[in-house]
């Protein structure tokens, strides 16, 4: 299967977990105790956070591996980031959107989304508050907050998936540039579209300067 297949195959993944987490937060899923809703909806939140930190590595499989078992073993988000970081420097989704083209020719926009998503600084922070529920509290040091949690999960989503829902990222040991939409219209499956080598539209997007999409 090739790097793009997987990456999508990846973030449908991610979206099924997101299932899961509205479906707690909203019904129709349920477990017997409120607090391990809590529990359960944390849990997929902190592994679509090991998604997203992942994702641009799959195109190498040794080293998407490795990186994942440090998740897995050692849970130092801020460690395991630079470590990513330095193996691909632009491996954390760039959240865009699309918009009409005023140019003749052009149908959409690219445009940089600026807030509102999720920051590679806010994920280290978000999976390290994953990690104070996910364990068993020392009885001695109070309660777990679990209605502050049940808070703070709805606010997370919203930054994800603005960080996601149109997004560009360049994986591992390739020369191109994904552009990722998480949903269509012609259906809910997530699709992505490759540019070319270091295509001048990504690279000026990736800078930072608004750019217009070639039609089709």
């Amino acid at each position: 299967m090739d790097p793009v297949s997987i990456y999508c195959d990846l973030m449908q993944e991610l979206k099924r977990r997101t299932a899961v987490v509205y479906g707690l937060l909203h019904g129709p899923y349920t477990t017997p105790y409120p607090a391990t809703n809590v529990e359960c909806m944390v849990l997929q939140v902190r592994k679509i956070l090991e998604l997203i930190a992942l994702g641009s590595l799959v195109a190498n499989r040794d080293e998407y591996s490795r990186q994942y078992t440090k998740f897995t073993e050692h849970w130092h988000a801020a460690r395991i980031l630079r470590d990513v970081e330095k193996i691909n420097p632009n491996f954390y989704p760039k959240p865009i959107k699309e918009v009409p083209s005023k140019r003749p020719g052009i149908k959409n926009a690219l445009v940089d989304v600026t807030e509102g998503f999720l920051t590679k600084q806010q994920l280290v922070e978000v999976y390290d508050l994953c990690g104070e529920i996910l364990h068993a509290k020392n009885p001695f040091s109070g309660q777990q907050d679990y209605v502050g949690f049940n808070k703070l999960v709805p606010q997370w989503m919203e930054k994800i998936r603005c960080l996601l829902n149109t997004h560009i990222i360049r994986l591992i040991d390739t020369e191109y540039f994904l552009l990722v939409h998480m949903k269509e219209a012609r259906d809910d499956r997530v699709h992505a579209y490759t540019f070319g080598k270091i295509d001048d539209m990504i690279a000026q997007l990736w800078a930072g300067v608004d750019v217009e999409k070639p039609q089709g």
